[in-house]
């Protein structure tokens, strides 16, 4: 019997996805095959903004019913002939396509496009509303899994200059919101510091794009237009109903908020600091066509130490969250190993490794984990993403 083919409801499909199922058009006619990552073209972005048909016995929710079904079946005693007509003849009438569940790779890619159209957007509607649900799903995934969460958004930010502003928008929040919990914050300044975290370059998010993906620094002209651009966001994000001084007042100081103490800031000014410099160790993390990425331990330098080079609070309190060396960051291990810090541990120099390259040099068969707590597995050296030229299988480091 033919497979049932159904419509995949608008915008379940993001572009950087890969393919849990094969997509069809209405007629039939195959257009990507499982396993596939959708790249941006103008198909691509067609099949986002109108949907696309897929066969129902790939999608979880027949799978979820039909076992349902059969069990039901079996309860009841009937025959086994019966049975297996229903195994082949079962039709998934009631399903519902939007809850096709994605994996942690596709459901980050959905929240970048999401970021992306939503901080762009001119005049957008129900603007609030919206940046809280997708700060509450991305949130959710942090809280979860957040180590996991930490190495994939952080590997790929060090592997990607394309969509800067969107990625870096969400990498700022996750992390804000860690040291929110590490300095006790209470719900209010929590909650302000993740807004403030997701929008702080409202409006520059285009200039900011540009920027990563030429490969001449800066112009001047370019660096006049970003000048005040805190400023400039926060004027924006009030016309469109944000209304919490604190909120507004970190994304306005985000660059300007100075080294010292916190306690004798204004609460405003006290989550401008913190957000500057979770700003610049994101910043450090992510290359640019014109610059490559630090390494995690130098971009942590970068940020424990301020502007005088004084160990700065705010930057502390990062340190403390991520570690010297965070989930995503590249190590050599003391064995000669090559791998990836993949958890955080219980102090900030001794994470979880899992180690891809193996002492000749070859890349190992699977990521092995190793404790570096151990003198043999210690941490010899924090090495730049772009030192590392291995292709490395996510999803295997995901399910460690």
């Amino acid at each position: 019997m033919a497979s049932e083919l159904i419509p995949l409801p608008t915008r379940t499909l993001r572009v950087g996805m890969t393919l849990p199922y094969n997509l069809f058009d209405a007629n039939g006619k195959l257009l990507f095959a499982r396993g596939q990552v959708l790249r941006d073209s103008p198909l691509v972005r067609g099949l986002v903004d109108g949907g696309a048909w897929v066969n129902a016995d790939e999608t979880v929710e027949y799978q979820r019913a039909l076992a349902h079904r059969l069990d039901t079946l079996v309860m009841q005693d009937v025959p086994l002939s019966d049975i297996a007509k229903a195994d082949t003849g079962f039709r998934l009438d009631s399903l519902v396509p939007s809850k096709v569940e994605l994996g942690p790779r596709e459901a980050w890619s959905n929240l970048l496009l999401q970021t992306h159209s939503l901080l762009r957007e001119t005049e957008p509607a129900h603007f609030g509303t919206r940046l809280a649900q997708l700060r509450d799903a991305a949130l959710k995934r942090l809280h979860a899994h957040p180590d996991a969460t930490l190495m994939l958004l952080i590997f790929e930010s060090s592997q990607e200059f394309g969509d800067y502003s969107a990625r870096h928008a969400l990498l700022t929040l996750l992390l804000a919101d860690l040291v929110a919990q590490q300095l006790q914050l209470s719900p209010e300044l929590r909650e302000a510091l993740q807004g403030a975290a997701l929008t702080m370059n409202y409006g520059a998010g285009p200039a900011h794009d540009r920027l990563a993906s030429q490969v001449d620094p800066a112009t001047a002209a370019q660096r006049q237009a970003l000048a005040a651009h805190g400023d400039r966001a926060a004027a924006r994000l009030a016309q469109v109903g944000v209304t919490d001084a604190a909120w507004l007042t970190a994304v306005r100081l985000h660059h300007e908020a100075g080294p010292g103490p916190l306690a004798t800031r204004s609460v405003g000014e006290k989550l401008a600091r913190l957000l500057r410099r979770i700003d610049l160790f994101g910043a450090r993390l992510s290359p640019r066509r014109s610059r490559q990425a630090l390494n995690g331990a130098a971009a942590a330098r970068a940020v424990y130490l301020d502007e005088l080079g004084q160990p700065d609070e705010a930057g502390a309190a990062l340190i403390k969250t991520v570690g010297l060396y965070p989930p995503g960051s590249i190590v050599r291990l003391a064995n000669g190993e090559v791998g990836i810090v993949c958890k955080r541990g219980f102090s900030a120099t001794e994470p979880l490794v899992a180690a891809l390259i193996g002492k000749s040099g070859s890349p190992l068969s699977n990521p092995v984990p190793r404790d570096t707590r151990l003198a043999a597995q210690a941490i010899a050296a924090s090495l730049a993403p772009a030192e590392f030229k291995l292709r490395v299988n996510l999803e295997a480091l995901l399910k460690l």
